[in-house]
């Protein structure tokens, strides 16, 4: 298994003249692994992905060269917008049913380092920059649509204008430098990820594992038929104010709590523990800070900006994130 350079999460880009930036595709992390007709797509975890994107493997066979190993992302895009919900439908037991999607939604892999020249000399000690030419090389040799080169600016301005603007399924800016050698397994590249706003309901909360004290606010956002839909959670909340706020909850316990979609319900997101939270009457709002929406959920864990008791309940609507 290779390990693959990681980023580091930081609040802003940095610059300098050693810095170049690339669009955060929002896709699965992979490495493109050719020797002779072997070809293997190892996933950020380690597992192969080659059953999964039948067509991208295609597509990696078909360069001409011998051996490779590119470091990239898989991507697909529906309507010009990238969308993680289909990559994830690919990660399917039934072979008839990736092969038919392989068709109708077609992935790609999108290229943004090299291990290997095109020679197969080993680069991967060598400076980004050079590892960037080499790959240059090799993308000349791309013969299939399927596979590409990232795109990439030495500007700070432009990078700036990427986070901000931003592009239909990037969720942010890889920053690297151009001396730095390819570090496996480490936090060596920087990310800047483009943060978002809500004002969500609370709907209910989890007591922290083990503690009679609050771990989690769980957040909710009315959906179009006017049912609170449970979003995502939040946990950024500062120790020495937990005591206070569990007895703030523990008042409101009661119902409507979630009236849609409610933590536990049938979904990827379900755990043992997803069941064991307590529902609230809707009288709290609060702003939090989100980087990326999968399935009109908050992917990843929010935070916490501050409370809204001059926002209305009933006006936290799913358009927010939509």
């Amino acid at each position: 298994m290779i390990q693959p350079m990681e980023a580091k999460s930081v609040p802003r880009l940095p610059a300098g003249t050693n810095w170049v930036y690339e669009p955060k595709w929002d896709g699965f992390r992979c490495l493109a692994l050719k020797d002779g007709k072997t070809v293997s797509l190892q996933g950020k975890s380690g597992k192969l992905l080659d059953r999964y994107f039948p067509e991208v493997r295609e597509a990696i066979a078909s360069i001409g060269l011998n051996k490779m190993a590119l470091d990239g992302e898989i991507l697909i895009s529906i309507d010009g917008t990238l969308s993680f919900d289909t990559l994830q439908m690919r990660l399917h037991p039934a072979e008839s049913r990736i092969r038919r999607l392989s068709i109708e939604t077609p992935a790609r892999f999108t290229a943004f380092d090299a291990l290997l020249s095109a020679t197969g000399k080993d680069i991967s000690a060598e400076p980004f920059k050079r590892r960037r030419k080499a790959l240059g090389d090799i993308s000349a040799k791309f013969k299939d649509p399927l596979v590409s080169l990232t795109k990439q600016t030495a500007s700070l301005k432009t990078a700036q204008s990427w986070l901000d603007n931003g592009s239909a399924g990037t969720d942010g800016v890889i920053a690297k430098q151009t001396d730095l050698d390819y570090r496996f397994g480490e936090r060596a590249m920087l990310k800047i990820k483009r943060m978002r706003t809500a004002d969500c309901v609370v709907g209910g909360f989890r007591y922290a594992k083990g503690s009679e004290l609050v771990g989690s606010l769980l957040l909710g956002l009315y959906n179009n038929s006017g049912l609170l839909d449970h979003v995502g959670f939040t946990s950024a909340f500062a120790k020495e104010d937990k005591k206070a706020l569990t007895t703030r909850l523990e008042n409101l316990v009661g119902p409507p709590g979630f009236t849609g979609d409610a933590p536990g319900g049938p979904s990827r997101w379900a755990t043992e523990r997803s069941a064991e939270w307590q529902p609230l009457k809707t009288r709290l709002v609060v702003e939090v800070s989100f980087d990326h929406v999968t399935g009109g959920r908050f992917r990843h864990g929010t935070r916490l900006l501050r409370w809204r008791p001059d926002k209305a309940p009933k006006q936290c609507t799913i358009e927010q994130i939509s």
